[in-house]
């Protein structure tokens, strides 16, 4: 296929050497299937913050610190030196969350480098060599759901353990391999102690991802994983080997629900627009 202009330089500089096809666009960037030395990747193209949909950007990056006093001024006054910059955060969190969240046991994609914009990391497959789904592309049998339910409860409790959330986590990020789900998508993760929608956003991700599951497991719309988390979080107790019950006995309602329900909204409304797109591409394709 005909190499985009983004990726054009790093085939020039022979870090790609062969781009074999479009995988997906998405809301925040456009994702390739690449050669690498012979190794199949994936190239993940940064859209820049004109482009970008992602709803309410400035919440995601308050509390991002930034080692250089000129670089945190250009960026307040939003000039192009500015503009860029901020750019530079916003891809780098990404890179700084998937290697602090391996690290910490959480299954994403390996990173190799992030050169101008253009993230390549691993593409997972299953294994016969496929790309692996996304949740939302599968069904699943009780137990499965489950099972997984609860991986991915203990995911995210090592992301907050990490001080991280991922601001963003649904059926839409996660994919899912024979050996399990893996989280993707992370330019937006925020920093849970330093971010003072930290908490909307953290019950917001354990509400998207028990509300999927529990279409194939009811009893998992009755679990309190969230709450749970976030009162051990927030009293200093929460640990990587803490053991988890989804069972909270605090109030019904967070303190701070209206929030909560519209993150909730905007996301929902996100998927809306994310399927209507996927369906215009694939009409597309069909002409």
């Amino acid at each position: 296929m005909k190499v985009p202009a983004r990726l054009q330089p790093l085939v020039d500089d022979g870090l790609i050497s062969e781009v074999v096809s479009r995988l997906m666009s998405g809301k925040e960037a456009d994702i390739y299937i690449v050669r690498c030395s012979g190794v199949i990747r994936c190239a993940k193209i940064y859209k820049d913050a004109v482009k970008r949909s992602f709803k309410k950007a400035a919440q995601y990056q308050e509390g991002r610190k930034v080692r250089s006093g000129r670089r945190a001024r250009a960026m307040e006054k939003r000039s192009n030196y500015g503009r860029k910059q901020q750019e530079e955060v916003w891809q780098n969190a990404e890179v700084d969350a998937l290697s602090r969240l391996a690290q910490a046991g959480v299954r994403v994609p390996e990173t190799f480098g992030c050169v101008d914009g253009v993230l390549i990391m691993e593409l997972v497959c299953d294994d016969a060599g496929d790309v692996a789904p996304r949740l939302d592309d599968v069904i699943l049998t009780e137990e499965q759901a489950l099972e997984d339910h609860e991986v991915m409860m203990h995911y995210i409790k090592l992301m907050l353990c990490e001080g991280l959330v991922h601001g963003d986590l649904s059926e839409f990020n996660v994919l899912l391999d024979d050996y399990g789900p893996v989280i993707i998508d992370l330019p937006q993760a925020v920093d849970a102690a330093a971010n003072n929608n930290a908490q909307a956003m953290f019950m917001r991700d354990v509400t998207n991802i028990s509300r999927f599951y529990g279409q194939f497991a009811a009893e998992i719309l009755d679990t309190r994983y969230g709450e749970e988390m976030w009162a051990l979080f927030s009293e200093g107790e929460l640990k990587p080997d803490t053991p988890l019950s989804g069972l909270f006995d605090g109030p019904t309602e967070d303190p701070d629900v209206d929030s909560v329900l519209d993150e909730i909204k905007a996301v929902l409304e996100e998927a809306e627009e994310e399927r209507a797109r996927l369906q215009r591409l694939l009409g597309d394709d069909e002409d």
